[in-house]
């Protein structure tokens, strides 16, 4: 009775919520950053587990390490698996140089991640690939097939809408975001630097619809050979409906789970779930 008195009492919560807290923080400080140098640029990463299946965590567009991976850098089973995440060139403490963004930057990545791999003497790895880093992963498995064991990916695409052009020319002017989603980012790259970021990625985009007839990498889907994961939130802002269905017809033998409240960070705000399923695929023979 005592227990059910106190579980219940703010004292008791705001103990536990401070516990938490502390563990978060103590696990996360534990994670130490590394860098490595790949073909003469800096990448920031940090590898956790000892399990025997490696995992590469590949962010979305401006994303780093802990922006974007978080809960899975905590609760993976690191037993089972050996988890690495990235900050892609140009992102985060992967830094200097700054981003180069240009029409080819996605496969620029895609083979960047490749290398950073190789450097760290891995040579066999799944991917997890989130937006941006769900297209240079597509790439990669469709590029180097015999690297890559098992591909998972979401908030991705193979090719650019009329109207997805307009929706990212919509928020081209950072100051339309909201003050959640736009300080970490600000706290990491300045308001500025984060507005010429943000503004370079859009150009790159539009000059990637007008060139490629919106093509982004539909040429390289039937070339992914290795067994495929494709998660969608079914309230997705940034990715059309028809994505999700278009690369589960175009990917052999890959298969389609569906958030029907998720949005785009499907992976941060049902954490549990995309775990819980993630990490069923990637466990099974």
């Amino acid at each position: 009775m005592l227990f059910n008195m106190l579980k219940n009492s703010t004292i008791f919560k705001n103990v536990i919520k401070t516990t938490l807290m502390n563990t978060n923080k103590t696990f996360c400080t534990a994670i130490q950053e590394q860098t490595i140098k790949v073909k003469g640029q800096t990448i920031n990463y940090v590898k956790t587990g000892d399990g025997n299946r490696t995992i590469l965590c590949f962010p979305g567009a401006l994303g780093t390490i802990w922006s974007d991976f978080k809960p899975q850098l905590t609760n993976l089973d690191k037993t089972k698996f050996t988890i690495i995440a990235w900050d892609p060139p140009g992102y985060g403490h992967s830094r200097p140089p700054e981003r180069n963004f240009n029409i080819k930057f996605y496969e620029e990545d895609a083979d960047t991640a490749y290398n950073f791999m190789n450097e760290l003497g891995i040579n066999k790895f799944s991917l997890l690939g989130w937006s941006d880093g769900g297209i240079s992963s597509m790439i990669i498995s469709a590029k180097y097939p015999d690297a890559v064991d098992k591909l998972v990916i979401w908030g991705a695409n193979a090719y650019i809408l009329p109207e997805e052009i307009k929706s990212y020319e919509a928020l081209r002017d950072i100051s339309k975001w909201s003050d959640k989603m736009k300080a970490p980012l600000i706290k990491l790259y300045t308001e500025e630097g984060l507005q010429k970021m943000w503004s370079n990625w859009c150009d790159a985009v539009n000059e990637m619809y007008e060139k490629n007839n919106g093509n982004v990498c539909k040429e390289v889907l039937d070339k992914i050979k290795c067994p495929t994961l494709i998660l969608h939130g079914d309230q997705d802002p940034m990715v059309a409906s028809v994505h999700p269905s278009h690369l589960v017809s175009s990917i052999s033998g890959s298969k389609l789970h569906r958030f029907p409240e998720g949005k785009h960070n499907i992976h941060l705000r049902f954490a549990k779930e995309f775990n819980d399923v993630v990490s069923e695929f990637l466990s099974q023979s």
